[in-house]
């Protein structure tokens, strides 16, 4: 099928087809004899996976390697473990700063909760923060 309608089939556009298959993440598709980009049906599943892997919050290069283990004969199974283990862990991390954030600004918050603008200096732009 030709990229515009693999991109409608896929649930994208033709530039990011085009994008894909640059990265590697696409196998160049087979040409017409008028050059036209000729996409096989099983292509779409690619490019699913793709998009499931960056919903899951893997880049590009983490979904290549993927892709790259999987068309080299191997089953990425491992590698994708190692790859959610570190989503995993990264996650985690920024909940625990998100928190550390939300308590300071709930103690700003409680500090501002009477405002006194009398009590600020002229150099203070804002004592509450």
């Amino acid at each position: 099928m030709r990229i515009g309608e693999f991109a409608e089939a896929a649930g994208t556009t033709a530039k990011t087809l085009r994008f894909y298959e640059e990265q590697g993440l696409l196998p160049p598709p087979d040409r017409t004899s008028s050059g036209y980009r000729d996409y096989p049906p099983d292509a779409i599943a690619r490019v699913d996976f793709v998009h499931r892997g960056q919903a899951a919050g893997l880049t590009l290069a983490q979904i290549r390697q993927i892709v790259d283990i999987r068309d080299a004969g191997h089953a990425p199974c491992a590698h994708v473990r190692d790859l959610l283990d570190a989503r995993l862990r990264d996650i985690e991390q920024q909940i625990a700063q998100l928190l550390m954030l939300r308590d300071t600004i709930t103690r700003l918050r409680d500090n501002a909760e009477s405002p006194e603008p009398e009590k600020c200096s002229p150099d203070e732009v804002c004592r509450y923060v």
